[in-house]
């Protein structure tokens, strides 16, 4: 085992890794930028060093430091986590010439996989099934033309290197094409640095369907049981679960034994995804990418099965052969998770960064949350807005949303506005509850609430009515305790009581 290993991350997976850390009696070392200094991922680890300001390019993404540092304190191992560095193959090449263990898979397997069309090549060669589409990059906007009249519509134009539904759009006619190309290839060039795009088939009614490997350095492989991950915004996940409620066990079979395919295309030795999308119609499955690192969601896979994979992570990397066979992986009961955002659900879910001023966290039995929040926090625009992961487990996946819902209640932000209410209206509708969802569920369902019955102009408009009602009260008072005299029903307290009771005042 390693003799202390540094977390290249923050938030709450710097914490999910010290911890396991922790119990596996390995030391650790975080590392900060000067926005993070108050973090709780620093207060947690053994060390801390700061390793630049708080753009991510300059603190979180500047490998030469990050580097530097572990080898200035003596760590032996790096911890990626997941975003930031955790897929990038020169950072893995680099650990390895100064002699320190990327806790990952081989470099080769990050470049490829890390690529869409690379890796659609690669599988197609294993024999697993992939999206009708292409196979290398667009080289022209005509080119583009033509596999679109080849595919035919609705399509999909993806970046090469794309992730996070960065350079993705989805195209319904051909008269949509040319700006969809154009703004593709901006946005994947300023999100990636790479401008790369290509085209496949849109798949209806798509569920986004995933098998979590885990590898050794022995050359064994395994898969678990199926994460759902097909509520999304903005093409990003925001609620997970595990098993599907689209997957029967041949179905689970078939769809595990092609990842592990997949994998084995770049030999996969580490914890890693393969990402399938598959049709709620036909429930055919095609490759749509595989994630070379730990996924934010692996807990609904640990609840579910009761294994560790941060802890056999790092046993892997460390040269340790996978303890467990394929037929050795249970599947107990059903897992779910929410991802809690410092966002505006009601504002198309935009960032709403700021100090917490109050926080209660939800606890009773079978209920985990992942987070790195404290009261006083200040959390900071510049990074991924998750504030944390809130993970049940139950037996039936009734009893789990049951679960789910009355953990909600119980957990309060206060000070920002969060993503808590809008996961609490998800628990309750009918369609989730059935099951019956896809990619497409929150556009289709989610409706923003207004935020008060009367609208901010209205209001403003009330209150100055009541302040003016006031100053016209408070005069014909004093004309009449100076002997002026008017009748109840001409009084105007009744109109003005009136006015204040609608403002709340």
């Amino acid at each position: 085992m390693f003799s202390k290993i540094l977390i290249a991350n923050r938030g709450e997976i710097a914490i999910r890794l010290i911890r396991a850390c922790k119990e596996l009696g390995v030391p650790t070392v975080a590392v900060y930028s000067e926005a993070d200094r108050a973090a709780l991922h620093v207060r947690a680890a053994d060390q801390a060093f700061c390793v630049g300001p708080a753009p991510s390019r300059d603190s979180y993404l500047n490998g030469d430091r990050i580097l530097e540092v572990a080898l200035a304190c003596g760590a032996d191992a790096i911890h990626p986590g997941y975003g930031f560095l955790s897929e990038r193959a020169a950072f893995a090449e680099d650990c390895a010439r100064a002699g320190v263990t990327f806790i990952g898979p081989n470099p080769r397997a990050i470049q490829v996989m890390g690529n869409k069309t690379t890796s659609r090549v690669a599988v197609h060669a294993m024999g697993v099934p992939l999206v009708p589409g292409m196979r290398e990059n667009l080289a022209s906007e005509e080119q583009a033309v033509a596999w679109a009249k080849e595919l035919g519509f609705p399509l999909m134009m993806k970046a090469a290197s794309g992730g996070g539904g960065k350079g993705l759009r989805m195209i319904a006619r051909m008269e949509d094409l040319p700006a969809a190309y154009r703004a593709a290839k901006s946005e994947s060039l300023h999100a990636f640095g790479d401008d790369a795009v290509y085209l496949e088939r849109y798949i209806e009614h798509p569920r986004h369907i995933e098998i979590q490997l885990l590898g050794d350095r022995h050359g064994r492989l395994i898969y678990f049981p199926e994460r759902e991950c097909s509520i999304q915004r903005r093409h990003q996940k925001v609620i997970e679960e595990a098993p599907s409620t689209l997957l029967d066990p041949e179905l689970r079979r078939r769809m595990g034994e092609a990842a592990v395919q997949a994998a084995r295309a770049v030999d996969y030795d580490s914890a890693g995804t393969v990402e399938f999308i598959v049709s709620g119609k036909t429930r055919e499955f095609f490759f749509l990418e595989m994630n070379t690192r730990l996924q934010v969601e692996h807990p609904v896979t640990e609840m579910i099965t009761g294994i560790d994979l941060c802890k056999e992570m790092i046993r892997s990397a460390a040269g340790c052969p996978l303890a467990f066979r394929q037929e050795d992986v249970p599947l107990h009961g059903h897992a779910m998770e929410c991802r809690i955002y410092a966002e505006d659900p009601d504002n198309k879910f935009l960032p709403t960064p700021g100090k917490i001023l109050g926080l209660r966290v939800p606890g009773g039995p079978w209920v985990r949350d992942e987070s790195g929040m404290y009261e006083g926090l200040d959390v900071p625009i510049h990074y991924d807005p998750m504030l944390s992961k809130l993970v049940v487990w139950g037996s039936t996946r009734e009893r789990c949303i049951t679960r789910m819902s009355r953990a909600l209640s119980e957990y309060s932000v206060k000070g920002i506005k969060t993503t808590i209410p809008f996961h609490a209206r998800v628990m309750k509708n009918e369609k989730f509850i059935k099951g019956d969802i896809d990619t497409n569920f929150i556009d289709n369902q989610f409706q923003p609430q207004d935020a008060a019955r009367i609208k901010p102009n209205e209001d403003i408009a009330l209150v100055a009515a009541a302040i003016k009602a006031h100053l016209r009260d408070k005069d014909r008072t004093q004309r009449m305790l100076g002997g002026e005299c008017e009748c109840a029903e001409s009084s105007p307290w009744k109109s003005s009581g009136r006015v204040l009771r609608q403002t709340g005042f």
